[in-house]
């Protein structure tokens, strides 16, 4: 959803401002790697919380479920709490993101002139 529908948005909107060719597909995607990123990382900051969990001297783990733990997470720090190291995160998820969408449209660009 981030990915695709942040693509499809910014080639719209940049195309509007004058951009085009590879420029237009570059720009487009790095923006889709931002959308990306922002729809993920509170899924992945719950994940990765949960796989860092240590049980205590009674055996018991700090989060008894992925909700537990974001509900845990929402009244402890807010909502900005699940983008606790968005940057990191966008330089991590944004090159695949990039280098997706961008092989994508060159595909269908070669579609397009075999009269695929």
């Amino acid at each position: 959803l981030g990915m695709l529908g942040g693509n499809t948005e910014a080639k719209k909107h940049l195309k509007q401002a004058g951009l085009e060719g590879n420029a237009l597909i570059f720009s487009a995607s790095a923006i889709a790697g931002f959308f990306a990123s922002a729809f993920s990382l509170p899924f992945d900051y719950v994940k990765t919380q949960i796989q860092k969990q240590k049980p205590d001297a009674a055996g018991r783990l700090q989060y008894a479920s992925s909700a537990d733990c974001a509900l845990q997470t929402l009244r402890a720090g807010g909502p900005l709490r699940f983008y606790a190291g968005f940057p990191t995160y966008y330089f991590r998820i944004a090159p695949h993101a990039m280098i997706t969408l961008v092989a994508a449209d060159k595909v269908k660009q070669a579609w397009k002139r075999m009269g695929v």
